[in-house]
């Protein structure tokens, strides 16, 4: 089983998903996110750990939309991960590109809590990975859902107590502030 105590220690990958131009704005603290998201993959790079980003095709591939949102920037050789899916490992080379690196534990930010980070860090554990979630790094928009208007703010709270309860047999869960997530 990836991600367990009795094999070699944790390789760890930060995946930010869906930081698109035509995805963020409207987003819950847009700027803010941005900005931690982008010292989050400073720091993983001045540590070594391998940066995979993921983009969502149906934003419209090769327009500015599609393209990273601002300060965000992929650096040369950094993986670039196409989905059609919320799901980030449904019909992509994801899984393939995370056994490259060796990878036993996803530190995941990124866009559209409810749908493509819940989605990803869900199917992530149950592929048995060990998973943080970034709590200040990862955003979505407002909803209405059978009448019921719910806050973008409402959903990254709630997807962080969702996740901070998940519990699956010899992995590790987290949910830690972007300065406070352990990257090696």
């Amino acid at each position: 089983m990836i991600g367990t105590a009795a094999q070699s220690p944790a390789r760890t990958v930060l995946l930010v998903i869906d930081m698109q131009n035509g995805v963020m704005p409207g987003c819950f603290d847009e700027r803010g996110v941005l900005e931690r998201t982008d010292a989050l993959v400073r720091r993983a790079r001045s540590e070594g750990v391998p940066v995979v980003w993921v983009h969502h095709d149906p934003v419209g591939v090769g327009t500015p939309d599609w393209e990273l949102a601002s300060p965000l920037a992929r650096a040369d050789g950094e993986p670039l991960v196409r989905k059609s899916y919320r799901d980030a490992f449904a019909d992509t080379d994801l899984q393939e590109v995370l056994d490259a690196f060796g990878a036993t534990r996803l530190v995941v930010a990124g866009a559209q809590s409810d749908f493509c980070v819940r989605t990803t860090t869900q199917r992530a554990a149950a592929e048995g990975y060990d998973v943080t979630l970034v709590r200040d790094a990862h955003t979505t928009v407002d909803a209405t859902v059978d009448g019921v208007p719910i806050t973008g703010e409402q959903i990254v709270a709630h997807t962080n107590m969702y996740f901070s309860g998940l519990r699956y047999p010899g992995q590790e869960f987290a949910v830690a502030p972007h300065d406070e997530v352990a990257l090696a």
